[in-house]
């Protein structure tokens, strides 16, 4: 029926794995996004740590190309991005000779403030969102409020100290760095469940659909910051920034 109606034919959602060994430098100027819209950031971070490039546009349909040195934490990068249905090119290079924690902490730090960059005054937006999401056994809800105040609140915990390759205990860290660099309330909360990938994926999920919802654009208060006061703390730079290098340890 497509055919026929000489409809065009949508780009790939996922595009082809990629291939973790060739070196940042070779990866970074080669990042992009599809016709990328007003609503678009990138964010470069090389430091002594890591090495990391994001670009997203948030009214995007949810492709992702997510290149971490560390499986399990790309593929949750890559549910994010799809559930949110934000356009995301994420390459990230660590010392992982040290441990996990400087890659993972800084992707969140780079990713929070590509998102803040895209929102850039909030005008219009809803400001908030809230998702249960189920996963079989588990389910997990997000409530968040894109007020430019961080705060995070994260109830749940993990059974086994790895997820695939991940350690688990620096899913919180990837959030707190995201609710700080956003910045905004963020509240997570692992209602039930038993098996670890399911909660974390339930996680990362509730977080992506909650945050669809608040940054969407308001149909009749799309020209009005979301606050009494007129302005929301701490908004991030104007839609379209130039991009930025952070050179600060983290």
């Amino acid at each position: 029926m497509v055919d026929e109606l000489n409809l065009p034919t949508a780009a790939p959602l996922t595009p082809p794995p990629p291939d973790s060994s060739v070196p940042f430098a070779a990866l970074e100027p080669t990042a992009h996004l599809p016709a990328p819209g007003p609503r678009s950031a990138r964010v470069v971070r090389e430091t002594r740590e890591t090495q990391i490039v994001c670009h997203l546009d948030l009214d995007g349909v949810g492709r992702a190309h997510v290149d971490t040195p560390i499986g399990f934490f790309s593929h949750m990068l890559e549910a994010f991005a799809r559930h949110a249905h934000i356009d995301l090119h994420l390459v990230a290079r660590g010392d992982l000779h040290i441990d996990q924690h400087h890659t993972v902490e800084d992707t969140g730090l780079v990713l929070g403030n590509a998102l803040r960059q895209a929102l850039g005054d909030r005008k219009g937006i809803w400001r908030t969102g809230s998702t249960l999401f189920p996963m079989d056994e588990t389910r997990a809800e997000c409530a968040l409020d894109l007020s430019g105040r961080p705060f995070l609140l994260f109830d749940g915990s993990f059974s086994r100290p790895f997820i695939g390759a991940l350690a688990s205990d620096l899913i919180v860290e990837f959030f707190q760095a995201v609710t700080n660099a956003l910045p905004a309330n963020v509240h997570l909360r692992i209602c039930c469940g038993d098996n670890d990938h399911h909660k974390a994926e339930a996680l990362f999920k509730s977080f992506a659909r909650a945050m669809e919802i608040a940054a969407a654009i308001h149909p009749r208060a799309f020209a009005e910051v979301p606050s009494t006061k007129g302005a929301l703390d701490s908004v991030g730079h104007a839609a379209g920034a130039p991009s930025a290098t952070e050179e600060d340890g983290a």
